[in-house]
């Protein structure tokens, strides 16, 4: 099952610790075990675009999609045997105490 993991900053979680960001240890593991397909980070919200159509009408606006303070910085892309894997991955990525992880299934157009 492909599992597409949403790593996102979190005002609520605990600070920030360069010490203890183990992300590369983290990476060497999800990737030893064949689970990791692709994952980097992104350009900062405020770089993005917002694409709409409207009445046929294009209307592109700076920045993310919505007012938050959660901004989405980087994602995984899993191959996991079920949820449970992919919860036990994201649960040892250090942004799962710095910031939060979300996890969708990817549902395949056929």
């Amino acid at each position: 099952m492909r599992i597409l993991m949403l790593v996102a900053t979190d005002p609520k979680a605990e600070p920030y610790s360069a010490e203890e960001d183990n992300v590369e240890e983290w990476f060497e593991e999800v990737t030893a075990r064949g689970a990791h397909l692709d994952g980097d980070r992104l350009r900062p919200a405020e770089e993005a675009k917002t694409v709409r159509v409207r009445d046929g009408r294009l209307s592109v606006t700076d920045g993310p999609f919505a007012e938050t303070k959660e901004v989405i910085v980087g994602y995984d892309l899993l191959e996991c045997a079920d949820l449970d894997e992919a919860i036990d991955l994201a649960s040892r990525h250090p942004m799962a105490r710095f910031g939060r992880i979300e996890l969708r299934a990817l549902w395949p157009l056929d």
